[in-house]
């Protein structure tokens, strides 16, 4: 869409489901990349509005209620309020983050489907659907796992693999399972309403056609739909927890969670505009938790409906296909909406090299992040911007976590911005010095400080949110370098107008530093135009040299960033590998018991005490350690299974359980005489069975 021919902006970011917090792959996947385009936005004075909200409704709440031992409204009550401050506390500045479970939105969206019902969009169908015989109701998807016929996931969801993002239904799992009993469901008849969305493939493919400069893995993923030949699809449910579908005939139904949570786009504008007209305080105001607009002129309509207003749906890859062929034939089929004109959706985002699980606990939660790193909002916005999966998959450790901002937001941003404002302090009692003598090192400075703002804006408008950011710390490192080629320090000694130049123009790197970071890291951006005591900028202001006024008084310096320390990170690695540890003992299967045996024959195994007196590795073996223990009978040699757990230095000394009387055997040219002996836990880690006290090496175990 050109840029001359838009009024105004739609943006939206996708709904989380309020059945837990959100986490570090929601952020770096949907919620930061949107909030840095809507700031972005705002600072080149765009009409824009910032749209999301909880979605309250279908089977991820019902799940959630059941295992909590409470109702659904409960849940998202709960989750909508931890959910909501942390995003306010973490800088995503909705206009408005609304409920599906509202009355507006129950409206909109019943109001939606009746139109096409009446219409006779939809085709009621009688179809086998899985119902659970012991549970006595009908599954949705989420009520049924199963192994995905695509990569073979062995806990697939009905309606979605999370392990290959693949989109399915429930008929398609591999031995599906009920996940209220436990037992495989059987078919049932049940009568649903289907939208045709076959017919509505060529118009979709013109649409999806008309927009090559999408991400290759959104355009791919279309393409990919679309050759593969539409189905109609059912936009209703058996459930008891939702909107409720407007018909006759339709008692214990309800939306299709992807027909409604979409609508709630729409309905969340509503309310804001509606919020905008009032002229008295609305409680809902802060449940919602509005943005105060500054013109109380909002019309929802124009910005739904309207050919001059973009829209941009952010969403994470596993979404694509209700963004893209599902809500734009819902459009179609309803008729007066626009489109969206771009639907950046990024990778996944994993976590110390696994996939992030909410089910394992295996996550980094934003509302948990808030309480054990205060005030370092900014720093995980940076890296998740930084290592954002944007065209594939990405990895976020807390090594590289610490890293980054360490070497990157302390070394260069921090470093800079703390030279220039200090050194003005000392030689200039912190007021901005007079632009003296311009010299050719001067300017290049300047001419190349006076193109980034373009460049940025380019990536930004590209939703090339990563190396935007690359170019905004550019220009720290930009300023870095001047102040080290000029050395102010030394220079002051002989020419204090060469300097008063340096400094005017390292003062001015840093007030366009402000601008330029705000959509990335506003924390930063608040403290940096405190810190220059002004009143920040607008983007069109980017890249000029008389942001601050000669004489202009700045405040005291305080350090933008602080170093994080490896017991810092380290507390963080513990905590994701006990929950590892407590997954693991939770899905543990003890081995079954084997055979009985007779007294004599477990009086005739000889187990005594020993000592591991010297270890090497075996060559060309992973696992094997050549051993030399004391056994207070003689000394012997036993190769052990065990390198992988153990290092040779680490173990000398250890006591040890030995089997003494085990019939020698020759292992990769080494006699051994004996067996160790060791547990092992379910992640198969293996530790010596050891008396707790030193004994004399010999001593008989019984």
């Amino acid at each position: 869409m050109d840029n001359d021919k838009i009024k105004r902006y739609t943006v939206t970011a996708a709904l989380p489901y309020t059945n837990g917090p959100v986490h570090i792959g929601h952020l770096a996947g949907v919620y930061l990349p949107a909030d840095t385009y809507v700031r972005y936005l705002r600072s080149n004075k765009r009409d824009v509005k910032f749209i999301c909200g909880s979605d309250e409704n279908g089977v991820p709440i019902t799940l959630k209620a059941k295992k909590e031992g409470i109702t659904p409204q409960e849940v998202v009550d709960k989750y909508h309020t931890i959910i909501g401050d942390s995003f306010k506390e973490f800088g995503v500045s909705f206009d408005i983050y609304h409920r599906t479970s509202s009355l507006t939105h129950h409206q909109t969206a019943s109001a939606f489907f009746k139109k096409l019902h009446d219409e006779g969009v939809f085709t009621e169908e009688v179809t086998e659907q899985y119902y659970d015989e012991k549970a006595q109701t009908f599954l949705a998807d989420r009520y049924i796992t199963g192994t995905c016929p695509r990569c073979g996931n062995e806990n697939a969801y009905g309606d979605q693999c999370e392990n290959c993002g693949s989109t399915l239904n429930a008929t398609d799992l591999i031995n599906p399972k009920s996940t209220l009993s436990g037992e495989p469901p059987v078919r049932k008849e049940t009568k649903n309403w289907f939208l045709p969305l076959d017919k509505y493939e060529g118009q979709l493919r013109s649409y999806i056609e008309s927009h090559k400069e999408w991400r290759p893995n959104v355009y791919g993923q279309c393409q990919s739909w679309l050759n593969a030949g539409l189905q109609p699809r059912a936009m209703t449910r058996d459930l008891d927890w939702g909107v409720k579908v407007p018909v006759k005939g339709a008692d214990g139904k309800v939306l299709y969670v992807w027909f409604d949570a979409p609508i709630g786009y729409i309905s969340a504008t509503k309310e804001l505009c509606n919020y905008a007209t009032l002229d008295v305080w609305n409680p809902k105001a802060e449940e919602y938790y509005i943005n105060p607009m500054e013109d109380d002129k909002c019309g929802w309509e124009e910005y739904w409906k309207d050919d001059s207003t973009k829209l941009v749906h952010f969403i994470g890859k596993d979404n694509i296909v209700f963004h893209c062929i599902i809500f734009p034939a819902m459009l179609m089929a309803h008729g007066g909406f626009i489109l969206a004109d771009n639907v950046p959706a990024n990778e996944f985002l994993n976590l110390e090299g696994q996939k992030i699980s909410t089910s394992k606990n295996w996550a980094v939660w934003l509302n948990e992040y808030l309480v054990e790193f205060p005030d370092k909002q900014d720093v995980l916005r940076y890296v998740l911007t930084a290592t954002a999966p944007e065209t594939k998959d990405n990895d976020f450790t807390w090594k590289d976590f610490q890293a980054r901002n360490n070497n990157e937001l302390v070394a260069i941003l921090g470093n800079f911005i703390n030279r220039v404002t200090v050194l003005t302090h000392k030689y200039f009692d912190g007021k901005v010095p007079m632009l003296m003598t311009i010299t050719e090192q001067d300017q290049a400075v300047i001419d190349e400080l006076a193109a980034y703002p373009a460049k940025i804006s380019a990536s930004i408008e590209n939703y090339r949110f990563r190396e935007a950011l690359g170019e905004v710390m550019n220009v720290a490192r930009l300023g870095n370098k001047y102040l080290a080629d000029t050395e102010p320090w030394k220079a002051i000694k002989t020419d204090e107008d060469r300097v008063r130049t340096i400094l005017h123009i390292s003062l001015q790197i840093a007030a366009n530093i402000e601008i330029l970071i705000e959509p990335f890291l506003p924390f930063t951006a608040d403290k940096l135009m405190k810190m220059l005591n002004y009143g920040g900028h607008q983007w069109e202001n980017a890249g000029s040299l008389d942001l601050l006024a000669r004489g202009h008084q700045l405040n005291e310096p305080t350090l933008l960033f602080a170093k994080i320390e490896d017991e810092e990170v380290q507390a963080q690695i513990d905590k994701l590998n006990n929950s590892k540890t407590a997954n693991a003992q939770a899905n543990a299967t003890v081995v079954p018991a084997k055979e009985n045996i007779t007294f004599d024959q477990f009086g005739a195994m000889d187990i005594r005490v020993a000592t591991i007196t010297a270890a090497e590795k075996v060559d060309k073996t992973k696992k094997l350690l050549k051993l030399t223990v004391n056994t207070g009978l003689d000394e012997r040699t036993v190769v052990s299974g065990i390198a992988e757990h153990y290092k040779p230095e680490e173990i000398i000394g250890q006591q040890v359980s030995l089997l003494v009387n085990l019939a020698p055997r020759e292992i990769k040219g080494i006699l051994s005489q004996g067996m160790i002996l060791m547990a092992e836990d379910a992640e198969g880690k293996l530790t010596f069975v050891s008396p707790t006290t030193k004994f004399d090496n010999g001593s008989v175990i019984r």
